[in-house]
């Protein structure tokens, strides 16, 4: 009984770190989903599919976790081992996930997306159109940036008329009429804030689903030893 109880324990504690990164990964991918809208205005409209993917995540996880919570409470092995598969074939997909970005890493395909994102920053600013203005002045509030590549792309920009200045939202501290100094605005171009940005979320999401793993590789097991306890349980109270 005791045996029992401890391996119970050892499965809902794994069970629930799995549950709260599936809260979580819902959480970060909802406040992140309007950061990635404004970052698609310069790198793509794809972008804002990565928040999409990870809310996706995040509720399966989550539902997934209830299922094996569930069936631990009320002794169903049925439940377990059903929560049990389903955590198999979540780890064979994100190790055949992370090979196929492994495979498909290659130089080619990091410098196309590369030029994309400085074909469509560059492009963005240089038009400057008014359905894109909100998302571009927030994309330099937020990164402290100012243009594509610098600020004197605003120089340039079709859309932007005063030459002579830069947009509000390139000052370090916004205020009305700030752009006019140029020489206090920020320096640096909003494309390499946007690629550090990019890259930091891909470390950060490398670093979860490693952890992740671990975990459901832990849940597994357990789960496995929770299941067999499950069912000599039960045939004991029927002897």
């Amino acid at each position: 009984m005791c045996s029992f109880c401890s391996i119970k324990c050892w499965f809902i504690f794994f069970n629930a770190i799995f549950l709260a990164s599936g809260v979580a990964l819902i959480i970060i991918g909802a406040l992140q989903y309007s950061t990635y809208s404004q970052i698609g205005t310069f790198a793509g409209s794809g972008l804002s599919k990565i928040a999409i993917v990870l809310i996706a995540v995040g509720i399966t996880i989550t539902l997934v976790s209830l299922l094996g919570h569930f069936g631990a409470f009320l002794n169903k092995s049925s439940m377990v081992a059903c929560f049990i598969c389903i955590l198999i074939i979540i780890i064979l997909l994100e190790i055949f996930t992370g090979a196929a970005f492994y495979i498909f890493r290659s130089r080619t395909a990091l410098l196309q997306l590369n030029s994309g994102i400085n074909t469509q920053a560059r492009a963005v600013v240089y038009e400057y159109s008014p359905k894109d203005r909100h998302a571009i002045n927030r994309i330099q509030e937020k990164f402290s940036c100012c243009g594509a590549d610098t600020y004197t792309d605003w120089s340039r920009s079709v859309g932007w008329e005063n030459h002579d200045a830069v947009p509000d939202s390139c000052c370090p501290q916004k205020r009305e009429g700030c752009g006019h100094d140029k020489d206090n605005a920020h320096k640096k171009g909003c494309i390499s804030a946007i690629k550090f940005f990019l890259l930091k979320n891909l470390v950060w999401v490398g670093g979860v689903c490693i952890a992740l793993g671990i975990t459901e590789v832990f849940g597994v097991l357990v789960g496995v030893c929770l299941c067999l306890d499950i069912k000599r349980k039960n045939y004991d109270n029927i002897d």
